[in-house]
């Protein structure tokens, strides 16, 4: 397996610098790893009946619709990411995450059901990454009007997730911990 490396400026969108920052190393397939271990962990301490609905405010999203949120992102951005991994030059659009959380069931569903849905994505992300060789990892394409490399695009995965970990903890669960 070959490490991705860090992606430097300009291999990801200039508005997800501060979330790349506080990705751990320079390895995307480690920190994506270590990251599902830990949402699997915070996860599977809650029950469904507690997070039925819960959200923190009116018009946010439930904790069951963020985790199927991070579900859907990453499924785009590994998409992305294994369209210039691949040499598709062509440029790739955008997506409107409210559009898609709206037209998802994830409040429907049990959260046991959202976390697997997770699970199953990550893996599926996980088998891609690994599978990487360094010309890869370093090539470039325009998703949503914005140069990305492949790396850039794997570190991004793990930092928006980290920025919802953070949301989740601080504004979901803290009085629940």
């Amino acid at each position: 397996m070959t490490i991705s490396g860090r992606p430097a400026d300009g291999e990801f969108a200039a508005y997800a610098t501060s979330d790349i920052d506080f990705v751990a190393g320079d390895d995307a397939v480690a920190a994506l790893r270590a990251q599902c271990d830990e949402v699997v962990a915070l996860f599977n301490t809650l029950r469904n009946d507690d997070v039925r609905g819960l959200a923190y405010a009116p018009g946010k999203w439930t904790l069951k619709e963020v985790l199927g949120h991070l579900a859907d992102d990453e499924r785009i951005f590994a998409y992305r990411a294994l369209c210039i991994a691949r040499g598709d030059t062509r440029p790739l659009p955008g997506f409107d995450e409210q559009e898609y959380v709206a037209g998802s069931r994830f409040e429907e569903r049990t959260l046991a059901d959202v976390l697997d849905e997770y699970r199953i994505v990550r893996a599926a992300s996980l088998a891609l990454f690994a599978s990487l060789d360094e010309p890869a990892w370093l090539r470039r394409g325009i998703v949503n009007e914005y140069e990305a490399s492949v790396r850039g695009l794997a570190f991004h995965i793990a930092a928006h997730e980290l920025h919802h970990l953070r949301i989740v903890r601080e504004k979901y669960l803290a009085t629940r911990l």
